[in-house]
């Protein structure tokens, strides 16, 4: 070979592994959603292989001589052999695990929402959070392993043990309530909550709802109690310091982002900044070559590096938690050591296709994994893209500046496509912020990571380097609540499969422009078409939103007197006159509520109603607590909502249990309690009790059912007539559990139901839009339609005249 063909080989892509990881990658992806189709698959995948092994060593027995053709078959029959191989194992190992990863009997438990004592082994540092508490309460969520399940204490045993009970390895994610001392990584905790199945190809099996804090069972095994004391002492260290800086640096040096708070993260994720607390190829490399050239000082042989290399990989997984990104960040270093002890350098691209073809095989369900892919995604573009970005970038910026600016325009267009599908938007500040943040990231990330293993044993040198390692996590935290609070951070992108073709043609269009080159018919043509591409998605995406914004000023009733804010599978509805305002019930989630309000203007609630206790009415509680004059309460079903209660009343409410006969007024309009009976001793608590409601003036009357089932329903219509409504929100989020006598009765215009996107319980359901229908009551749905609006028309002071409705979304009902 003559040494340009020698050169073409070394900048040739080696793509060989490349088809094989992707057919592995797209067998589990399919294969973990239907895991009884496993074992099928994988069977005739096996034996795809075996033919087509056949057929190319038939073929190249006889290619010599046989012509260019049969020359060109072997290589693409050897290829498709070894993609049905990796398919089939992919294949076999979901039929494996599937059993394993979720026993008949906790299927069961899961698919009736049952509830159970459990044992779990603790696999992720729980993160603390409001937002999903009940009444903005401390709540824990992370990842573990189910060992044991039993009945729930207080329950009457059958006697008869499960054989399933124990020795399980079930992986779940569990949300329970904060405790006194936080459960360690490794550390075994016993609870008793309420089961969940999750949706099919999900990474965990179950989900559980904890009713009260874990209590301990057994601490971590050594090789994670060394790992849990160093993070805990850093991050120890790190809450000293002020600012965000402090939250940030344990993210940025080991990936602990249980620190950050909401805010900042939601700002690190609207300004592309959150790949920074993602521990990945970049803290491996740094790792690895520190370890490296010390073993080399020392005078350690090949044999001896490559054993102190991997033992510190480990460590630094362990230290550093196995995430996905992680891992395959290791996989890929490992490959990498090993081929290089070995006298043959790996390459990046066949150490990133091997990487996630072993990964994949061993867990199937990582095909699925968002991080997983964007780790794997980012990593590709680094390799394939960066190197010719930063060539094309030197023809306008200087060379430094276009290598620093290649690598996250080269990540951002790899990443880009699920990113679209993870949240509809295009960042517009992404890429400059990450340049602004690029040269703080590896400060913060050594110094950090040093500080992390010298405070156990010199905390003397690493306070200093803490304090060093803050001051560009301070920066950092700074650059993405700057980018963040910028106008038109983002612009709306399509979202679902048109989204993600539409980003990558975007993206090829964009590269095609860097790479063309000729001045021949066929390049000018290329070059035009995908010119203009980008300047007509461009001018739409800007265009779009812009008119958005003035479209929704010009039509955006200003006299509205009802929106339903789309805040997922739950109730917030708000009523107003003037400015006055009430809240009915404040959805499962804190800043979606507060996004809601900022939109309508809304800073002060003189009249809130909690209908019932549950999470997904009660959740947002922590963005009005202060806010609230009035507060109209059910009955208290547990000590955790006597809490809830004692916490609006402490922000100043003036918290009063309701029933019927209750009444009162809002600006000009009046309202009546209807539900629950004062007195009763049936249907005070739960959905059966709901807090159900009507308010009548300006033009429209409204009648609020809370989460009422048929039986409370009827005993509602049983309790007195119920006039006519122009608007009702529909119970339940339009669960079949419905009167039809009631909805006929009402002969309500506009029927609002409340209810998120695939929310698994098929709401609304099939028979209660067919008793709507009948009725004659139209159906708006904020999970197609968006906050839905009313307001009364023009000229109309009577109720039942003249609706005016504006929906986020334009659909056929909006």
């Amino acid at each position: 070979m003559n040494q340009d063909g020698m050169t073409r080989s070394r900048n040739s892509v080696d793509l060989r592994l490349v088809l094989p990881a992707m057919a592995c990658w797209l067998s589990a992806g399919l294969l973990v959603a239907t895991t009884t189709d496993a074992a099928l698959v994988a069977g005739l995948a096996a034996a795809a292989a075996i033919l087509l092994t056949v057929g190319a060593l038939v073929t190249g027995s006889r290619a010599r001589g046989a012509g260019f053709l049969v020359e060109r078959v072997r290589p693409v029959l050897a290829t498709l052999a070894v993609c049905c191989a990796a398919a089939a194992l992919a294949g076999l190992s979901v039929a494996v695990q599937a059993p394993v990863r979720l026993p008949e009997s906790v299927r069961a438990v899961a698919a009736e929402h049952g509830e159970a004592s459990v044992v779990l082994t603790v696999w992720s540092a729980p993160a603390q959070s409001r937002r999903s508490a009940i009444g903005g309460g401390v709540q824990m969520r992370f990842r573990a392993t189910l060992t044991s399940i039993g009945e729930p204490p207080g329950q009457a045993s059958t006697g008869e043990a499960s054989p399933a009970g124990t020795g399980l390895s079930v992986p779940a994610v569990v949300f329970a309530p904060a405790s006194a001392e936080t459960p360690a990584i490794g550390a075994g905790i016993r609870m008793t909550g309420t089961l969940g199945a999750t949706e099919p190809g999900d990474a965990a099996a179950v989900l559980i709802f904890g009713r009260a804090p874990p209590e301990p069972v057994h601490p971590a095994p050594w090789w994670l109690a060394w790992a849990n004391a160093v993070r805990e002492g850093f991050a120890t260290a790190s809450a000293e310091l002020p600012g965000d800086g402090a939250g940030l640096l344990p993210g940025l040096a080991i990936g602990d982002t249980t620190a950050v708070d909401d805010s900042l993260d939601q700002d690190m994720k609207t300004s592309s900044l959150s790949h920074l607390t993602a521990v990945s190829g970049a803290n491996c490399a740094i790792v690895l070559a520190i370890v490296l050239v010390a073993a080399a000082a020392l005078g350690l042989g090949r044999v001896w590096r490559l054993v102190c290399g991997l033992v510190v990989l480990a460590g630094f997984v362990v230290l550093v938690t196995p995430e996905p990104s992680v891992v395959r960040a290791a996989t890929m270093a490992t490959i990498v050591l090993l081929s290089g002890s070995l006298g043959r350098p790996g390459r990046g691209l066949p150490a990133l296709a091997m990487a996630s073809l072993c990964l994949l095989i061993f867990d199937p369900w990582l095909a699925r994994n968002y991080g997983f892919a964007l780790s794997v995604l980012a990593t590709l573009g680094l390799l394939v893209l960066a190197g010719p970005l930063s060539r094309r970038l030197r023809r306008w910026l200087p060379t430094p500046v276009a290598a620093v600016l290649s690598i996250p325009i080269a990540a951002q267009l790899a990443c880009q496509p699920v990113l679209v599908m993870l949240s509809p938007t295009l960042p517009m500040y992404g890429v400059p912020a990450n340049l602004l943040a690029a040269p703080a990231a590896p400060v913060a990330t050594v110094a950090g990571l040093v500080a992390c293993l010298l405070l156990p044993w010199a905390p003397v040198l690493a306070t200093p380097l803490v304090w060093l390692a803050w001051l560009p996590a301070t920066w950092i935290a700074a650059v993405a609540t700057t980018t963040a609070g910028m106008p038109a951070n983002s612009l709306p992108w399509p979202g679902g499969p048109f989204g993600v073709v539409l980003v990558v043609a975007c993206t090829v269009a964009v590269l095609t422009l860097l790479a063309a080159r000729g001045s021949g018919r066929v390049a000018v043509l290329v070059r035009t078409v995908s010119g203009t591409l980008v300047c007509v998605v461009a001018g739409w995406a800007i265009g779009g939103a812009v008119g958005y914004e003035l479209g929704r000023a010009a039509v955006f009733p200003p006299a509205w007197q009802i929106a339903a804010c789309d805040i997922g599978q739950g109730d917030a509805v708000l009523v107003r006159d003037g400015a006055s305002v009430a809240l009915v019930d404040v959805g499962p989630d804190p800043a979606l509520l507060a996004d809601c309000l900022d939109t309508l203007g809304v800073d002060r609630v003189d009249l809130l109603v909690l209908t019932h206790y549950d999470l997904d009415h009660i959740g947002g509680l922590a963005a009005v607590i202060g806010r609230v004059d009035t507060a109209l309460v059910g009955r208290p079903e547990t000590s955790q909502d006597a809490a809830l209660l004692d916490r609006l009343a402490a922000g100043g409410a003036d918290v009063r249990e309701t029933a019927r006969g209750d009444t009162g007024a809002l600006g000009a309009l009046t309202w009546e309690i209807l539900w629950p009976i004062r007195g009763s001793t049936f249907m005070q608590t739960g959905n059966p009790g709901s807090v159900s409601m009507a308010f009548d003036g300006g033009g429209i009357r409204s009648l609020f059912l809370g989460d009422l089932d048929e039986e409370a329903q009827k005993g509602l219509m049983a309790a007195g007539q119920i006039a006519a409504v122009d608007v009702v929100k529909v119970a339940h989020h339009g669960s079949r559990d419905q009167s039809a006598a009631l909805y006929a009765e009402i002969e309500a215009s506009i029927g609002v139901v409340s209810v998120g996107a695939d929310n698994g319980y098929g709401h609304p359901t099939r028979s209660v839009l067919d008793i709507l229908g009948a009725a004659g009551t139209t159906v708006l749905r904020t999970d197609r339609d968006g906050m839905v609006v009313v307001a009364p028309g023009t000229g109309a002071p009577t109720a039942r005249r003249g609706l005016v409705v504006w929906t986020e979304k334009v659909t056929g009902a909006g």
